[in-house]
């Protein structure tokens, strides 16, 4: 399951800690034990149940996520250098793991479709996914960018890290949104 996952999720390599890197490994291999789900699967599985049909996978929104906010850093770092600092290996962590709570929250039917869980309808995602990130041990910082992506974080001062996981989250949902719910003007009297 370990290469599978690696082999669709490449981004992992770049985590520099080998530590954090093994760390975030794990936590998505305890959450798809847990869930019941395998990497294939989660390449099939919608990224969010919002929008149907999903123009997504759930393993595409994540790559998507985690290499936008690696750009806006590098772009961050280029531009404004030591000013704004961002900490890679925390990022990269943090949006691979943004919604590995979503292992939980949704689950599949017979008929192909997916439907949010026993678990989801208790407990989001973000506090599904930060509560494996503290069981696998996972830094404080990391657990903050999963429990703060996602609407609840409104409430919270995100750090950097977080913030740039949230605007690539929300700019992927909200452009899929945006070509799904797009409404010709037009109307004939008749």
């Amino acid at each position: 399951m370990r290469e599978r996952l690696l082999e669709l999720m490449p981004e992992f390599d770049l985590i520099q800690d080998d530590e954090l890197r093994e760390k975030s490994i794990h936590t998505w291999e305890v959450a798809m034990e847990q869930g019941g789900w395998t990497p294939d699967e989660l390449a099939e599985m919608p990224f969010t149940l919002l929008l149907n049909p999903c123009p997504a996978s759930y393993i595409d929104h994540v790559r998507a996520v985690t290499l936008t906010a690696v750009r806006t850093a590098e772009v961050f770092g280029e531009i404004y250098g030591d000013r704004v600092p961002v900490d890679m290996d925390l990022l990269v962590a943090g949006a691979l793991l943004h919604d590995v709570g979503k292992i939980l929250e949704y689950e599949p039917c017979e008929d192909g479709t997916t439907v949010q869980s026993y678990n989801g309808k208790l407990m989001r995602h973000p506090f599904s996914g930060m509560e494996l990130a503290a069981r696998c041990g996972l830094p404080l910082e990391v657990q903050h960018i999963i429990a703060a992506h996602a609407g609840e974080g409104d409430k919270m001062d995100r750090t950097t890290e977080a913030t740039l996981v949230n605007h690539a989250d929300f700019m992927s949902f909200h452009s899929f949104q945006r070509m799904l719910t797009k409404k010709q003007l037009a109307a004939r009297m008749g």
